[in-house]
Formats: structure tokens, C-alpha cells, sequence
């Protein structure tokens, strides 16, 4: 008699994968190589491109708003237990809307696309870039002091603002964008939702004071002496006041 988890099994070649294998073409995976492949490949190569197009921007090919508010999880993690500092930019392009409202849809998907790319040049293998919202993009900087971060935001400051953009044969634009940023709160225990908006809170100075400048919010002191760390992170019956375990009785515990 088969067992249950024998008769459960399915044939790949019964699976309809004409919509996926599409995506994962479209997006850049070769299509006779794809034919080529044994079947479970097949099908793993092709859960494996969709996994990737999951986390990504269409447009842009920038991580996806999904992907980096899980990256900011981990990076508030990280910070909640090992104190480094970390920095979350948020940027959105300035008057954005004009662009699309005089050159049309076209004009303002190039521009959306450039600043991605323009963006790109400007941070770290290590940084996540992401667009995360319309006009807006978003990037978290791991290990970052406060000089380095303000350098950074600058830099990608004056990138955006010194390269023009082509968006057709005769016309180019030049346009500027916002940067708002805020850290991590080192030590402590806080949610992606949180710190978004902090750095938000901060972006909207940088709009409301005039656009294409940087505002970051100042370095919060979580200073955490070795006491602190002990008695956070150390075992739990040492350096603590109330003394060891006692040992185990050996008649006891037979």
C-alpha cells in the first residue's frame, strides 16, 4: 500500500508554469537555458527568480518597501544588542510631481530610474538601497558614525543635484532631492515603524526648509557602561549581588 506522503507527491510536468517562466524571462533569465533543464531544476531555478523578483522594485530593481522594512528589523536588532550605530536615510525627489504633471508618465518613470542608478553610486555593498514608496527612497547605512553618515546624505545630495537627466532626444532635467535621516537607538528595543518615522520627521524639515539639503536628527547618547552591559547581557547569577547557584546534590539528583 503507498503511503500517504508517496500519493501526495506531484508530477512536475503536470504544474502550469507558463506565467511564472514569463516573469522569470522578462526579468532577465535566459530562456533556452531555462528549457534545458531537468524538471525539479526547472522549477527550482524558477521559484528562484520569483523569490528575487519578490524583493524588488520593478522599476528601479531597487530592493521592494517588503525587503527593506525586513532588512530594518534586523539592523534594529543588531544595534538593540551589539550598540553600533546605524543610519536610515529617507530621500524623496523634490517637486516630483511637476515632472509628471509637464512631461508625462514617461518622463518621470526615466527620472525615477536614474536616481535609482545615481543613487546606487553613492552608498556601500554593505548598504541596503531601496525605493520605497513613489518618488521616495530609502537607505540604511550599518556601522555608520555621525561624519560618515552626514557625508554620505551630502554626497548623494550634490550627486542628484550635479547630474543632469535625459528624458527624451531634446530635453533634460535637473533636478534636486531631500534627505532626511535618523540612528538607531543603540541598546534599546524599538520597531522599523519608529525609526521610519523619525527619519520622515526629518525629511519633512529638509521640505519645509527650503529642499535640496540634508536634516539628520542628532546622535541619541545611549551610552551603556560595562556594569549595564553585565547586568544586561552577563549570566545571570554573576556580579549580581545575590551570590552562585548552589551546587547540585550528587543524592539528589541520582
Amino acid at each position: 500500500m503507498p503511503s500517504c506522503a508517496a500519493s501526495s507527491l506531484i508530477d512536475v510536468r503536470d504544474l502550469r508554469l507558463d506565467t511564472a517562466h514569463t516573469l522569470a524571462v522578462q526579468a532577465g533569465a535566459d530562456d533556452a537555458a531555462l528549457r534545458s533543464l531537468p524538471p525539479v531544476q526547472y522549477v527550482q531555478s524558477l521559484i528562484d527568480e520569483l523569490c528575487e523578483l519578490s524583493l524588488q522594485d520593478p522599476l528601479t530593481g531597487l530592493a521592494n518597501r517588503r525587503y527593506f522594512e525586513s532588512v530594518l528589523e534586523q539592523e534594529m536588532d543588531r544595534v538593540s544588542r551589539s550598540g553600533e550605530s546605524a543610519l536610515l536615510l529617507m530621500m524623496d525627489i523634490d517637486y516630483f510631481k511637476r515632472i509628471n504633471d509637464s512631461y508625462g508618465h514617461v518622463a518621470g518613470d526615466k527620472v525615477l530610474q536614474s536616481v535609482a542608478r545615481i543613487l546606487a553610486t553613492c552608498v556601500r555593498p554593505m548598504d541596503t538601497l531601496a525605493r520605497y514608496g513613489g518618488e521616495e527612497f530609502a537607505v540604511v547605512l550599518p556601522t555608520c558614525q555621525i561624519a560618515f553618515g552626514t557625508m554620505v546624505a551630502e554626497r548623494i545630495r550634490r550627486a542628484v543635484a550635479q547630474t543632469p537627466i535625459r528624458v527624451s532626444a531634446t530635453q533634460e532635467l535637473h533636478i534636486t532631492i531631500s534627505v532626511g535621516g535618523a540612528y538607531a537607538m543603540p541598546w534599546i528595543r524599538s520597531t522599523p515603524r519608529l525609526w521610519i518615522e523619525r527619519a520622515d520627521q526629518q525629511l519633512y524639515l529638509a521640505k519645509s526648509g527650503g529642499r535640496n539639503c540634508v536634516r539628520i536628527e542628532a546622535q541619541p547618547d545611549s551610552t551603556v557602561s560595562a556594569e549595564e552591559k553585565s547586568l544586561l547581557f552577563g549570566p545571570p547569577f554573576e556580579n549580581s549581588g545575590w551570590g552562585s547557584l548552589p551546587a547540585a546534590d550528587s543524592a539528589s539528583s541520582a
